[in-house]
């Protein structure tokens, strides 16, 4: 029997947490270990040719960092600013290059333990996002609660496309 070395004893820990965030009337999930931080909204820079879903860019830090307006890229109206309306920052892993985006959401909720047997596979029909943009759903407490695949919500090359479909 082997003993487990402390980074496989953090990651054990860590890997099962996720961030619940409202959009819209829904509660989705993402793995704690994508989100870098959490920011207030606050300005924005538009950037002119850019697609509904990307709300525009915000220096982090001295970052450029896209925003991403979640909302609109499930197919809805641009989120509506509020008081809870805040970016959370994240960290996709695109042909290994890491990339730093923001997504604006309506409201974060808490951070849940999740362990990959609750997981299960979200139905063939009746969601309104993409499958691919679904790793799984999760049963809580007032509901299900929907795991995001960040990687392909927020696919660089998507993105990107959808710039230059616009452009």
């Amino acid at each position: 029997m082997t003993t487990p070395t402390l980074p496989d004893i953090v990651q054990d820990s860590l890997g099962h947490q996720h961030l619940t965030f409202m959009v819209g009337c829904e509660t989705y999930a993402v793995d704690t270990l994508a989100v870098r931080e959490i920011i207030e909204f606050g300005q924005l820079t538009q950037v002119p040719l850019m697609p509904a879903c990307i709300r525009g860019v915000i220096n982090l830090r001295g970052a450029v960092v896209p925003v991403v307006d979640l909302e609109a890229r499930f197919g809805g109206a641009p989120t509506r600013v509020g008081p809870r309306t805040c970016i959370v920052i994240l960290e996709v892993i695109a042909d290994e290059d890491t990339h730093v985006l923001g997504v604006v959401v309506d409201a974060v909720s808490e951070v849940l333990e999740i362990e990959p047997a609750d997981i299960r596979p979200a139905p063939a029909f009746g969601s309104r996002l993409p499958p691919h943009f679904i790793s799984g759903m999760v049963k809580a407490d007032d509901g299900f609660v929907v795991v995001l695949d960040v990687a392909q919500v927020l696919s660089v090359d998507q993105l990107a496309d959808l710039a230059q479909a616009k452009g």
